[in-house]
């Protein structure tokens, strides 16, 4: 399927070698392109034949000269070029399909799409992914590619992902590590399904390909959204706890052998498991930061640096930080410790409980703007109220309920500064800088 043409930018080497607008780009130098990875792979060359068609079907051949990856300069429609791709399992542990009703359209779409995971980090699953574009990533050898694996048995997969396919694809990701295509992987662990030998066994599995760099183990999460769906029971103490111990082992068996840990469990285990986060050194170069896992120790190491550096507050400041109830004890510690070197900083941290999801739901990227005015309204909030950035969608207005920053500010009566992950944001925003 070839591309249509939205716009050229003027004054790029498309404009001065006569592309059009509403013209169909066909080849470039004689590969067919159907979408942005076949563009942005194919463009690179300094010395580009393309062909184009044009609305009335005439083709025609344009000769292109350029600097090395230099962007030819054509715009198109959407950014895949394509439609995206959605997910075709159903997963028993999806969080979509916890979600309320009412919410906007964007937050149901389950994506599963290759060319994201290469673009932008997401996980895939393989279950839609079609011949071509194993090929393709393969000749082009991109990396690294992220692959939501779960469980390395055919029959589990299946089972999980009620997909009849999900058990014979495992084969794209053994194909993948022969061609050394570097691979991300992740589990969603579900205590009784995925956990004890079953994920000794997905250890053990993916552990042997030299081609898998790193692999995340998250704990499954449940809303109070879950009628008619399969039934599954959140981790304890003592099951989070194996679940360490488990990927320890495994880890310290690759750090020997590898000189690369590779095996890592999300933040929210040692929490469950009530045992002390591994120190950022642990997390060798934080691979795996969206999956959850070396959150904390990242930000506790960057805030104590940052905590050094950053100016004090010009004067006495009072300031508040909503977070969600996992995350609270580690802010309160970093309020704290701004608090001991600049003393005139008032601090004070408020742990969100989410009654929008139910109570089992406890991390910051999920707290919404609705709970964070009945919990905080007629609280001590002083000159401003500070929250995680990931409270918000990437556009940086609305909470997942579609509250505005505008109206939290309105209701709870304080500028509200959304803060990203990180220490050094953390520090200067405590200060007031």
């Amino acid at each position: 399927m070839a591309v249509i043409i939205d716009s050229v930018q003027r004054g790029s080497p498309a404009y001065k070698a006569g592309f059009k607008a509403g013209e169909t780009l066909v080849t470039l130098n004689g590969h067919q392109i159907m979408d942005v990875l076949d563009y942005r792979f194919y463009q690179d060359e300094q010395r580009l034949e393309a062909q184009v068609l044009s609305e009335t079907g005439k083709k025609r051949l344009l000769h292109v000269s350029k600097r090395e990856y230099e962007d030819l300069g054509l715009d198109f429609a959407t950014y895949l070029m394509d439609k995206q791709r959605s997910c075709k399992n159903k997963c028993v542990f999806c969080f979509i399909d916890q979600l309320p009703a009412g919410l906007r359209d964007s937050l149901y779409f389950k994506d599963d799409d290759s060319r994201l995971s290469f673009l932008f980090g997401n996980y895939i699953t393989l279950t839609n992914i079609t011949e071509h574009e194993v090929e393709r990533i393969i000749h082009m050898h991109i990396s690294p590619i992220n692959i939501s694996v779960h469980t390395t048995n055919p029959a589990l997969r299946v089972k999980m992902m009620n997909n009849r396919f999900a058990g014979e694809k495992l084969e794209i990701l053994y194909r993948l590590a022969d061609a050394g295509i570097a691979i991300n992987c992740q589990l969603v662990l579900c205590p009784g399904w995925n956990d004890g030998a079953e994920q000794e066994r997905t250890l053990r599995d993916l552990t042997a390909l030299e081609s898998v760099n790193c692999i995340a183990a998250v704990p499954v999460g449940l809303t109070k959204y879950r009628q008619g769906l399969t039934p599954l029971t959140l981790f304890d103490p003592v099951s989070a706890a194996a679940v360490i111990d488990c990927i320890d082992r495994f880890g310290e068996d690759c750090l020997e052998k590898t000189g690369s840990r590779r095996v890592y469990a999300a933040d929210e285990f040692y929490l469950i498991a009530g045992r002390e986060m591994p120190e950022a050194a642990f997390y060798e170069d934080f691979a795996l930061l969206e999956n959850g896992v070396g959150l904390w120790a990242l930000l506790k190491s960057e805030a104590a640096d940052a905590v050094t550096d950053e100016p004090a507050p010009q004067s006495s400041r009072r300031v508040s930080l909503a977070t969600g109830a996992s995350a609270a004890p580690l802010m309160r510690e970093l309020v704290d410790m701004a608090a001991a070197k600049w003393h005139n900083l008032d601090g004070r941290v408020y742990p969100i409980v989410n009654d929008f999801f139910g109570h089992t739901i406890n991390v910051a990227g999920l707290v919404t703007g609705g709970d964070l005015i009945r919990q905080l309204k007629d609280k001590p909030l002083g000159d401003e109220l500070l929250i995680p950035s990931v409270m918000l969608r990437h556009e940086g207005d609305l909470f997942l309920d579609d509250v505005s920053l505008n109206d939290v500010e309105r209701e709870l009566g304080v500028p509200v500064r959304p803060v990203p992950n990180d220490g050094y944001a953390l520090m200067a925003a405590l200060a007031g800088n």
